[in-house]
């Protein structure tokens, strides 16, 4: 597949809706805590996820469940427990996350070699 080179990015671009899913600033970090962590409580996300809120962690957990990305998961105990976890769309996002880590990676490597 090649990306179409006259795609203005607009509501039908496909990699807009894609970054639009698990784009800004506390969505991959939240799956990248579910990823390392598995299910995971509420609280312990908002301790795993450094200065990110209450109201940040809420809203974000919110569309990333309406996305598909992550199971909300509510025992019926006393206290309610509720967990967390990716659901097997977000686990194939993984090997596309990890593609773009090594891009990072290779990209700031040639950043710095330039540099010298």
């Amino acid at each position: 597949m090649s990306l179409n080179h006259s795609c203005p990015c607009s509501e039908s671009c496909f990699l807009q809706k894609a970054m639009n899913t698990i784009g800004g600033k506390w969505k991959l970090p939240i799956l990248c805590s579910l990823t390392a962590n598995g299910a995971t409580r509420y609280n312990d996300l908002l301790r795993n996820i450094k200065g990110i809120s209450n109201t940040m962690l809420s809203k974000s957990l919110r569309e990333l469940e309406e996305s598909a990305l992550i199971e909300r998961f509510e025992y019926l105990e006393i206290p309610i427990r509720v967990e967390y976890a990716l659901t097997e769309k977000a686990i194939r996002l993984q090997p596309i996350l990890l593609d773009l880590i090594q891009w990072e990676i290779a990209r700031e490597a040639e950043v710095h070699s330039s540099e010298k």
